[in-house]
């Protein structure tokens, strides 16, 4: 039976303390080439690229694919050379000028009535897009069966933690792929992957470990989510 949503995978890098940023929310750039040209492939192997508006606001650009490689196979597959690139937030308050405005990428926004009123208008993004549950919150499983009816099948979620946490409450998260990367952030209040409330242990989402493997220092981790009857 054909999935009703896109199949979904997180790709994130995290210290050795589990980190994604430091305690002032600074933008991650602790990863090597290798861990870019690795999420570099990532993002080629997905239709649509979904992305935080804290996460945007933090770097200011999404990451576009430019290895020649990369983007020749997406064209002989009659692709876009980008995927779309989604920004989902409940406020949209997103400043115009940072330079994602300017990347050569089809920019979404995925947000409530109350976001969208922002963005109406002009050109900024190729589509607006309001799925708002009854207490006004963004429907993100509204969200996920549109997009599957686009025919976007496969979907990269870049985080940040908070919009992780909310995928995994809901259970929508197939795929996880985590690099590990050698230094120590630390910090009570310094942004993990997973955000949010938490889970407690017995309630946890379960992982199988799909691969491993070792490009000088840092580790790289490929999981899938395990479902309740597995």
């Amino acid at each position: 039976m054909m999935q009703d949503r896109p199949h979904t995978t997180v790709v994130l890098a995290m210290s050795a303390d589990g980190k994604i940023a430091d305690f002032k929310r600074s933008p991650a750039r602790f990863g090597s080439r290798a861990d870019k040209a690795h999420l570099e492939r990532q993002i080629a192997a997905a239709d649509a690229v979904l992305i935080g508006a804290a996460t945007l606001r933090a770097y200011g650009t999404t990451m576009i694919i430019s290895e020649p490689t990369l983007l020749q196979q997406r064209i002989t597959e009659n692709q876009h050379p980008q995927p779309v690139h989604i920004v989902i937030s409940h406020s949209a308050n997103l400043n115009p000028d940072i330079k994602f405005f300017q990347q050569p990428v089809r920019r979404w926004l995925l947000t409530t009535s109350l976001g969208a009123c922002f963005w109406q208008e002009g050109s900024t993004f190729e589509k607006v897009l309001v799925f708002e549950t009854l207490t006004g919150e963004i429907d993100i499983l509204a969200a996920l069966k549109y997009l599957a009816s686009l025919q976007i099948t496969r979907l990269a979620v870049l985080g940040g933690g908070q919009l992780v946490a909310s995928f995994l409450a809901s259970d929508l998260i197939d795929e996880i792929w985590l690099t590990i990367c050698p230094l120590i952030i630390g910090g009570s209040t310094a942004t993990s992957p997973v955000e949010g409330t938490g889970f407690l242990s017995h309630l946890a989402p379960k992982l199988q470990l799909l691969e491993v493997s070792t490009v000088e220092q840092e580790v790289f981790l490929h999981y899938r989510l395990l479902r309740n009857a597995e």
